[in-house]
């Protein structure tokens, strides 16, 4: 969506479209787009890997109008490193499994925590910036 984005309406317009949302700091748009601007196709790939970059960088790519199929082939690329180190992690567990099963819901509560003051503490910044 984010690369569609960018390719419809150019980086500039994208960028101050979603600054206009408050979990979105257009900083954060903008480390994207000079990330991008330094390491070209290989910040898709890479930036997979990144909070904060993983889908932002999508933005810059479209708007560089980068083909769809490498951007896709990239994205997969890059999101099949994440995915297969999170389910190697998985499997590094062997048998313990279980033990996640039993006690997975502190983590949830933890992950949902982080979430919710993560969420907060942006929106209360860009409100501020805002203000």
């Amino acid at each position: 969506m984010l690369y569609g984005l960018g390719a419809a309406l150019g980086e500039k317009r994208a960028t101050v479209l979603l600054a206009r949302l408050p979990l979105v700091d257009e900083d954060d748009v903008g480390r994207a787009v000079r990330w991008f601007e330094r390491h070209g196709w290989w910040a898709v790939l890479a930036g997979r890997l990144v909070p904060g970059v993983r889908s932002l960088v999508s933005i810059p790519a479209g708007a560089a109008r980068m083909g769809p199929a490498r951007f896709t082939l990239l994205t997969l690329a890059g999101s099949a490193v994440w995915n297969g180190a999170l389910v190697g992690a998985g499997m590094a567990l062997g048998t313990q499994w279980r033990l996640v099963e039993e006690h997975g819901w502190v983590l949830d509560a933890a992950l949902v925590a982080a979430v919710v003051a993560a969420v907060t503490a942006l929106a209360v910044r860009r409100l501020r910036k805002r203000g």
